[in-house]
């Protein structure tokens, strides 16, 4: 058992990735089944939004705690979870923007240009899901190659951007009880403090570990300028 925990073969790997992926699905599922039967309350729409708003923020936050937990626990192979995690913050990210076109708006695209400038929320989830974009895009063995390790990497790091965009969205739109957007924002901060820490602590390694630039100890030759 402890070692299909630190170290699972491709076919325990495989099963927890489709096992992870059916559990990825059940609030859409539970959001299809609900709105065949008539049971998402009073106003079936604004649950469908709120819903798929709500699973896209946590999902990008649970992408974020991939990292930690897998430095805190030594299990690498958390990192080829990660991947799924995003693509599915984007995919209940592009469900919340297709509600609110086609269920919300009914695509009435001056109204939809009209309600992206003049309700500040709106703009800010809009932005937030054309970020989101070029993650989703890239987000394949195929681009890494292509861009170079280096540039992949700066590119995703705009995910904390994308989160605090996230946040900010949730919280502009309750206006007054803003009780669990402030919990999606705490843990946000603490995500963001630890990996700064964890960069600090980092680079003030690599610091130490450096080898000191050693002391001239050959002669020193003046040169004195010829008279004009």
């Amino acid at each position: 058992m402890t070692t299909m925990l630190h170290a699972p073969t491709r076919t325990q790997l495989a099963g927890l990735k489709a096992a992870l992926f059916l559990l990825c699905l059940v609030p859409a599922v539970r959001l299809v089944l609900g709105w065949q039967a008539d049971t998402l309350g009073a106003n079936p729409i604004e649950t469908i939004t709120r819903a798929s708003g709500d699973w896209t923020l946590r999902f990008l936050l649970i992408t974020l705690c991939v990292t930690p937990l897998r430095r805190l626990t030594g299990l690498n192979w958390l990192l080829r979870l990660r991947r799924m995690l995003g693509l599915f913050a984007y995919a209940y990210g592009c469900a919340h923007f297709m509600t609110y076109l086609w269920l919300d708006q009914f695509f009435d695209w001056m109204a939809i240009a009209h309600d992206i400038l003049k309700r500040p929320f709106i703009t800010v989830g809009f932005a937030a899901l054309v970020l989101m974009t070029p993650l989703a895009l890239t987000s394949n063995a195929f681009s890494i190659r292509k861009l170079g390790g280096r540039r992949w990497q700066a590119l995703h790091r705009s995910v904390y951007g994308i989160a605090i965009l996230g946040v900010v969205h949730f919280w502009w739109l309750v206006k007054a009880d803003v009780r669990e957007p402030m919990l999606y924002a705490f843990a946000l901060a603490w995500l963001l403090i630890v990996r700064a820490w964890w960069r600090e602590v980092e680079r003030r390694r690599q610091l130490a570990a450096s080898p000191p630039v050693p002391a001239f100890k050959g002669k020193v030759i003046r040169i004195v300028p010829a008279d004009k």
